[in-house]
């Protein structure tokens, strides 16, 4: 009896040897690349190998030689990362009319966050609107979800909800404050939407902080009811910053949740040099237990529309009723007057730093990649002020651009902050892309790996890979991408780090980045040698509450 258990165990062993003597199969292999992981570790050499669109081992270089696969590539040269997550972007609409993405892929992009400002939804009550060439004819996140599917798209999605687009379906475009009912509307927009997938409650507020924080608060306990984040595109940035700041604070300190604040920074010339001040209020946060993180992007300008800096009064009531009182001469005197306006004008660069982007009109179009300072000198206008009001009343309000009103000594000091993560705020877009867009959207993170990592040394390689990465993914709550780990998605990035960079300015934005090899999404290669294949692997990724919902279905089942 024991020789023949001996036998057996001896042919057991041999039978173990020979399965495991057998080249194991992927889908892909990728050999001999310095494998930056995403959490911030020293590179390595090594090899990744992927099957089923996800990591099935990282290993060092050399291991997976007798490993066969559908497609090899060789990373000879070249840094394996995590895919790039993008915590920042207006893509909402822009995806769906180009889904190939090729601005964000071809610089690594694996992940877009959507939802500042007005999210795609909720937008019940509300009639289709038409942005971007597309019309917004769902109502809710499952149905945008589900359009996506179907359309097929080069990246991956998440969105947060808008507390911004919530009190738009609840109030429309009042200002007053909410009755109790009207709240309760609110919260239960808010809890429908987390269950439909989205991650957060992101909020955008002028200059000073939320009218109404009370609204503000109720919405973010029921986000983080469902393991959700607070995430704040502050108003200020400038006189007021130190305000806003706290509130941000008071939102995790009572909703007990995770807050996230969208580009960091300083503007205006008078604050250069204070944003140590703010760095300081976060960290103190920090230290009392307090998840308090922020982004940013890498430029000293920043882009949105003029609407910004004129005073509340003139925009109450929406866009179209602003349009209209752009239109009386006794208003645009009284704009110009007005002390938030003047002082709004000056956070964002005053007339020599406030740039028309894009116009509105076809008769302004012109004026595109001009400061105002040199419209007004190349329209024979004395004041500055009166180029802007007249060009807005000709638009509509309607005209958007750039602002050079930060310094690169803030930026650098922001950017060297640990818990501070790189974000683009720009769109998926292409180089057809109507006026002069701010080069954010084709270059925010081959510019922190060849500007401020190769040339400027400002941080390590590693640390800019986590910041794009496995930092974004922690700040979600997103826990299986964001690094190069067995069991994780597929999603990767390769480049060259002698050549990654962008190759586009603030004159000239429309340009795509180099040094980018391939793009994995999903195991699929979306960019190979440098080119977009067309595929379209990406997928909507739904939040914890999704998660709540579908086990409380599955528990209602008999």
């Amino acid at each position: 009896m024991r020789l023949k258990q001996a036998l057996a165990a001896v042919l057991g062993c041999a039978l173990t040897m020979v399965v495991w003597a057998q080249p194991a199969s992927y889908d892909v292999v990728i050999r001999g690349g310095r494998i930056v992981d995403g959490t911030g570790n020293p590179w390595f050499a090594g090899d990744v190998a992927i099957k089923g669109g996800r990591i099935a081992a990282v290993v060092s270089a050399g291991r997976l030689a007798n490993a066969t696969a559908a497609r090899v590539i060789d990373a000879t040269g070249l840094v394996v990362a995590p895919g790039f997550i993008d915590l920042h972007t207006h893509s909402d609409t822009s995806l769906l009319a180009d889904a190939n993405a090729q601005s964000k892929v071809r610089q690594g992009v694996t992940v877009d966050v959507l939802g500042e400002s007005t999210s795609v939804a909720p937008r019940d009550g509300l009639p289709a609107e038409t942005s971007d060439a597309v019309t917004q004819d769902w109502t809710t996140f499952t149905e945008y979800f589900k359009r996506l599917e179907r359309e097929r798209v080069s990246m991956n999605v998440i969105s947060h909800v808008s507390a911004t687009q919530v009190r738009r379906v609840v109030m429309g475009y009042e200002s007053r404050a909410a009755a109790p009912a009207e709240v309760d509307r609110m919260k239960k927009l808010v809890a429908r939407s987390m269950e439909e997938g989205a991650w957060g409650l992101v909020t955008r507020y002028e200059s000073g902080g939320p009218e109404h924080p009370d609204e503000i608060i109720a919405m973010a306990k029921v986000v983080a009811s469902y393991g959700g984040n607070y995430t704040s595109h502050i108003g200020s940035e400038g006189f007021e910053q130190e305000k806003e700041i706290r509130f941000a604070i008071r939102v995790a300190d009572e909703a007990k949740m995770p807050v996230h604040i969208f580009h960091l920074k300083i503007r205006a010339k008078e604050n250069w040099g204070t944003v140590g001040k703010y760095l300081k209020m976060i960290e103190d946060a920090r230290a009392r237990g307090l998840d308090i993180t922020a982004n940013q992007y890498p430029y000293t300008a920043m882009n949105h529309g003029w609407s910004a800096f004129f005073p509340v009064w003139a925009r109450e009531g929406g866009p179209a009723k602003f349009a209209e009182r752009l239109k009386d001469p006794a208003v645009r005197e009284r704009i110009k007057k007005d002390k938030d306006f003047i002082t709004w004008a000056k956070e964002h660069g005053w007339w020599e730093g406030i740039v028309m982007g894009r116009a509105g009109s076809d008769k302004n179009r012109k004026y595109e990649g001009m400061r105002i300072s040199e419209m007004a000198k190349a329209r024979g206008d004395a004041d500055p002020a009166d180029t802007c009001l007249t060009l807005m009343a000709e638009d509509r309000g309607r005209i958007s651009g750039m602002f050079h009103a930060m310094s690169e000594d803030d930026v650098r000091l922001v950017m060297k902050q640990p818990w501070v993560a790189i974000a683009s705020d720009g769109s998926a877009i292409n180089l057809d892309e109507p006026g002069v867009p701010h080069p954010r959207n084709y270059s925010t993170n081959v510019r922190v790996l060849g500007h401020y990592v190769r040339d400027e040394h400002v941080l390590t390689l590693e640390d800019a890979v986590r910041k794009m990465s496995s930092l974004p993914a922690q700040i979600l709550g997103l826990r299986d991408r964001g690094q190069l780990r067995e069991g994780f998605a597929a999603d990767l990035v390769l480049f060259d780090p002698a050549k990654v960079g962008e190759t586009n300015s603030f004159e000239k934005p429309k340009s795509y980045a180099t040094g980018v090899r391939y793009v994995l999404v999903n195991g699929v290669a979306v960019i190979d040698k440098g080119e977009h294949t067309g595929a379209k692997p990406g997928v909507a990724i739904l939040g914890p509450g999704a998660k709540v919902r579908a086990a409380s279905s599955s528990a209602a089942r008999p």
